[in-house]
């Protein structure tokens, strides 16, 4: 799937470089910037309790509401467009967000921000794989640890900005960059509109329903599955892991805050690795061996012998993250044609986010039916179970297009 001889990185795509690096690093550190200075915000004008839940919420439903969208859009638009609408709507939404006056207007601006961040998780992939085919691997390490970095670099600044110049500016600074991620896309768009106005060619359409036809391929549930499993993981940690530490490994609160920086942190070198680990060496079975037995070891240390070896068992229930790098690449790998890549990344994250958006509720209402954390970590556990089906299914080397093509003929 990829050239044997790649060509460099910066020659004849350097927008597309920069434009990759922007975007990723944008879309994370608009998501990651509110939640620590929320107290400030709450100190300028009311911010119900039910407010900063559903503001807690919208991230995974918005990701799954617009990854079924943004394959429609793409057929019409094109991915360098929406990549730059994205943008310009990320820009918007942050400074909207920045200069909001009242609590509506900071839930409607970080919806609308978390929308336009949808648009963008699902069309990166697919232009990486557009720009850089001889360099997935390495383009999709840089992709997933600019999302990791960007996942805990704001909050590391963000309330020292907001003490120095106010939580209005702490928010509103992110859409320097968000802007900054307009320009190569836009540029793209005119000199392919330029070279088609001096050399029209003949564009083959892209498939019709394509995304439709992916509830029937098993390969797309697993990816599907895959991402789910890595996403829910996480908003279920970031949700509750402090909490459940506390209450069962006996930690300070302000451990508990430090123990979820780092498991936090464990998604940075799994999103360097894994990449390439997958391309250069085909080792998927690897990763996701390595994502259920870390997954279940830390289940059942924190079931076992939570103030044992507490840093441990995070370090483990941090492991399976490497599942989220592995799917960006296998959209790639496992997709033959433009169109399929695109529906493909729109899919799984579409399913994926939806799964993550009810993992949070589910350990709520369970602790609240059985009054211990313990049955909450047999359901991580079971969880992380479902690694062996998807990974059985995604381990065998074909695309998705292949698949249809046996079962139902001409793709």
């Amino acid at each position: 799937m990829t050239d044997p001889r790649p060509r460099s990185l910066w020659r004849g795509r350097l927008l597309a470089l920069v434009g990759v690096v922007l975007v990723a690093f944008s879309l994370r550190s608009a998501v990651a910037a509110l939640s620590p200075i929320i107290s400030e915000v709450q100190a300028d004008f009311a911010v119900p309790t039910w407010v900063v839940g559903l503001i807690g919420t919208a991230p995974p439903v918005c990701f799954a509401v617009f990854g079924i969208v943004t394959p429609i859009l793409e057929r019409r638009f094109g991915l360098e467009r929406l990549a730059a609408a994205s943008m310009l709507i990320v820009t918007a939404a942050l400074i909207a967000r920045s200069l909001a006056g009242n609590a509506a207007t900071l839930l409607l601006a970080t919806t609308v921000l978390f929308a336009a961040v949808g648009v963008g998780n699902v069309v990166l992939p697919p232009l990486i794989k557009t720009y850089f085919p001889d360099r997935v691997g390495t383009m999709t390490a840089l992709y997933s640890a600019l999302l990791a970095m960007a996942a805990f670099v704001p909050p590391l600044v963000a309330v020292p900005v907001a003490d120095a110049a106010g939580w209005r500016f702490s928010l509103g600074m992110w859409a320097i960059l968000a802007l900054l991620a307009v320009v190569p896309w836009v540029t793209l768009v005119a000199r392919a509109n330029v070279a088609r106005a001096q050399a029209p060619v003949a564009v083959d359409a892209p498939a019709p329903g394509v995304l439709g036809r992916l509830p029937r391929l098993a390969l797309a549930w697993a990816l599907a599955g895959t991402f789910g499993i890595s996403a829910a993981s996480v908003y279920a940690c970031f949700a509750w892991l402090p909490v459940v530490l506390v209450d069962i490994a006996g930690v300070s609160h302000a451990e508990a805050g430090a123990l979820l920086s780092l498991f936090g942190a464990m998604g940075l070198p799994w999103s360097i690795i894994v990449p390439i680990l997958i391309t250069r060496w085909h080792r998927v079975g690897v990763v996701y061996a390595a994502a259920l037995i870390a997954g279940l070891t830390g289940v059942a240390g924190m079931l076992i012998a939570p103030a044992a070896a507490t840093i441990l068992w995070v370090v483990l229930l941090g492991t399976p993250q490497a599942l989220f790098p592995a799917v960006l690449v296998l959209i790639q790998l496992r997709s033959r044609t433009h169109e399929g890549s695109v529906a493909l990344s729109g899919f799984a994250q579409s399913v994926g986010y939806g799964i993550a958006a009810l993992f949070p509720l589910m350990f709520a209402v369970v602790h609240e039916l059985t009054g211990q954390w313990q049955p909450v970590l047999i359901v991580f556990g079971l969880l992380f179970l479902a690694t062996i089906p998807t990974g059985l299914i995604v381990t065998r080397p074909r695309t998705i297009e292949d698949e249809w093509e046996r079962r139902h003929g001409t793709w």
